[in-house]
């Protein structure tokens, strides 16, 4: 029987996702607004980030349209390939920057709303902001689903290629391309705003966290935006369409055995998308007032209704049971990760607990403990993440036929996906109560709001955290796909990729390192940047008679241009090494390096992220910890110091951390693009 046309389903859901996204924008910015003096601050923050924003997307533009001439000019010109791919690349960019776009509006919007909302209580103020972080995770899975697959249905309609999928490279390379500017761009504007507030405004004036006293406290709150919404909504745009695009590439090499393999993979992501609908309605706060249960409940729910909705389809598309079981493989690995970034990340266990107490003996001790917990926090991901690697690929028969294991591997990182709208959504949620925080207190509130609004924050910096682990753990299982792609694309059999080959060696050597030049380079950009924030609040204490005293207003912008400046300067290196260093590789050395590299960034980013982004998340919870009252509290020597680690963790967890998410998928996607550039043993390898 044929079911063709079920494809239509997919684009179908992605719109109904984004109607619903606006449906749920609409009643968010239909709340109380709150005071002038409130509005007026949330003003200054919405023109910040709406400025950053702009003026990223400028810059990043120039380099697409350097690429969009280079895909054309270099890629194979039959059958209009080269154009054809371009054309995506340029839709799978614009694509991911509008992703960006509706989170960060909606999320600018929502925090003066979430703050006008903490007077009538807790329920009232989480309520506005996990909507305004909804709106965000229904455009990500929305815009994704809504333009892999009319892209793919245009081209296997018109039968543009023999493989159509061939022809969706190009949309998967172009949400890459932003994803990667997007989330070192923002995670370097937001870091060194924060970094920089925290260093004279904590440690040397000791005044609080979102002080209007402190000049760089309207660049901190502009930071969570672009870093957290407009960064992680491209991120996991990225992985979500990406990912399908890896499930549909390794499903056109089965169709023989497996008829809707390729129909399957977006079937899951339709079902998903409703699903997640649904789910929304989940998040409630129970009379215990817990609000990590509240989201949680959501969550929960996501995993468990998309458990019952893919046996269906499994059983409806491909009537073998073993997929299902692949496809449970990825929500298990999910929970799983979920669960061990909280352990290590939040302050009722273990990890914290003990940076905390570190603390009383000073900033070294500290940091020495946050690392030492960031090394140990890989060991239980990775676990998790090999065992589902063997289970999804042997259950589907991936002994007898390596390729349908592999086929069922990217069938596990397709389910992962299927949380990823409810999971941006508990990512924004945290910028938008961060910034209700600030807000609250830049505008004096009454104490009861404040306290209102910590509670919520509190809850965010986990969220973040949790956020960021899942993104790390779809990531690799993702890449794992998109590289055994490209390894069948260049026809490198089993045997070639032997560590006896030198050049595979020299691959693998130069994949483990660029992890650590791009970590490098992105937090000796942060460094700089803090700097310049650090001088310029410091000039301002200093020149600016009655700011400590409150008679006078800091010149905000002044730190926001800092930001701005550094953030675009310096993402454009990180994105460089990213197209710059696979190409090289693959020219010089040849595929079999290329494949050796893809190996080393996959295995070795893998690692590293995992590391900064639990270590930065537990230095940030244990600041948290001991401003709550613990060890002296705010202003006492353990707070300092724990201020001192949450500064080295920053960096860590918003910038480079989740910086190589992006970087892992955008290599192992230049490495499939221009495959047909690489000639087996490259230019070094022809003269040996």
């Amino acid at each position: 029987m044929d079911l063709g046309y079920l494809i239509y389903l997919a684009p179908i859901s992605g719109l109904v996702s984004l109607l619903f996204a606006a449906l749920l924008a609409k009643k968010v910015l239909a709340e109380d607004k709150g005071s002038k003096e409130m509005q007026d601050i949330a003003a200054a923050i919405q023109e910040g980030a709406m400025a950053y924003l702009n003026r990223q997307y400028k810059t990043i533009a120039i380099v697409a349209v350097i690429l969009t001439i280079l895909i054309a000019l270099l890629l194979p010109k039959s059958d209009y390939y080269s154009f054809i791919v371009a054309v995506g690349f340029v839709f799978g960019a614009i694509s991911s920057a509008a992703a960006g776009y509706i989170g960060m509006n909606v999320s600018i919007r929502a925090n003066v709303r979430t703050a006008a909302a903490a007077k009538n209580g807790l329920e009232s103020a989480l309520n506005v902001a996990f909507r305004g972080g909804a709106v965000t995770g229904l455009a990500v899975v929305g815009l994704s689903l809504f333009g892999v697959s009319t892209f793919y249905i245009i081209c296997d309609y018109f039968a543009l290629a023999a493989n159509p999928v061939d022809l969706v490279i190009g949309f998967g390379f172009g949400a890459s391309l932003i994803s990667l500017f997007a989330r070192v761009g923002g995670g370097i504007y937001t870091k060194a705003a924060d970094v920089g507030a925290d260093i004279v405004g904590k440690v040397e004036a000791g005044i609080p966290e979102d002080d209007p006293r402190n000049p760089a406290v309207i660049a901190d709150n502009v930071g969570d935006n672009v870093g957290d919404c407009a960064g992680m909504g491209a991120d996991l745009f990225e992985t979500y369409a990406v990912t399908l695009l890896a499930a549909m590439l390794l499903g056109s090499l089965v169709l023989d055995s497996i008829p809707n393999a390729i129909l399957y993979p977006l079937m899951l992501g339709a079902a998903a998308i409703f699903v997640t609908i649904v789910s929304l309605f989940f998040v409630r706060l129970g009379k215990n007032k817990n609000i990590m249960n509240a989201l949680y409940k959501g969550v929960a729910a996501a995993t468990i209704i998309s458990a019952v909705v893919f046996f269906f389809i499994t059983e409806y598309l491909i009537g073998d049971y073993t997929f299902y079981i692949a496809a449970l493989v990825g929500m298990v690995i999910t929970v799983l990760m979920v669960v061990f970034t909280e352990y290590y990340t939040s302050t009722k266990y273990r990890p914290v607990k003990e940076i905390a107490a570190a603390s009383q003996t000073g900033a070294g001790t500290n940091v020495i403990s946050g690392l030492s917990f960031g090394f140990e926090s890989t060991a239980l991901p990775v676990i998790a993440i090999v065992i589902g690697i063997l289970v999804s690929f042997f259950v589907v028969g991936g002994a007898a036929d390596a390729t349908i294991g592999l086929y069922g591997i990217s069938v596990a990182a397709i389910a992962m996906l299927s949380t990823t709208g409810m999971i941006v959504a508990l990512d924004c949620y945290g910028p938008i109560t961060d910034n209700a925080g600030g807000i609250a207190e830049m505008s004096k509130q009454p104490e009861s709001v404040r306290e209102v609004t910590d509670e919520l924050d509190a809850v965010g910096n986990t969220t973040k955290a949790v956020t960021k682990g899942y993104a790390i753990g779809s990531a690799a299982l993702g890449a794992l796909a998109l590289f055994a792609d490209y390894k069948l694309r260049v026809d490198l059999g089993a045997g070639s990729l032997s560590i006896d080959n030198p050049l595979v060696l020299v691959g693998l050597l130069i994949g483990g390192l660029l992890p650590f030049i791009f970590s490098s380079v992105t937090m000796r950009a942060v460094s700089k940047a803090a700097m310049k924030v650090v001088d310029e609040v410091r000039r301002q204490f200093k020149e600016i008679p009655g700011i400590m005293e409150g008679t006078a207003k800091p010149e905000y912008g002044k730190c926001v241009d800092i930001v701005t400046s550094a953030a675009l300067r310096e993402m454009v290196v990180p994105g460089a090494l990213a197209i710059v260093v696979p190409v090289a590789v693959g020219i010089i050395f040849g595929s079999e390096a290329l494949a050796g590299l893809l190996i080393g960034i996959i295995v070795v980013g893998l690692m590293l992220a995992m590391t900064l982004n639990n270590a930065g998340g537990a230095w940030d919870n244990a600041k948290k910890l001991i401003e709550s009252g613990l060890y002296g509290g705010k202003g006492s020597e353990a707070h300092k110091a724990a201020v001192v680690g949450d500064t080295v963790g920053d960096p860590a967890k918003d910038t480079s951390g989740p910086g190589l998410n992006a970087l892992i998928k955008v290599v192992n996607m230049v490495a499939i693009l221009f495959a047909t550039l690489f000639m087996s043993g490259g230019l070094i390898g022809g003269l040996l």
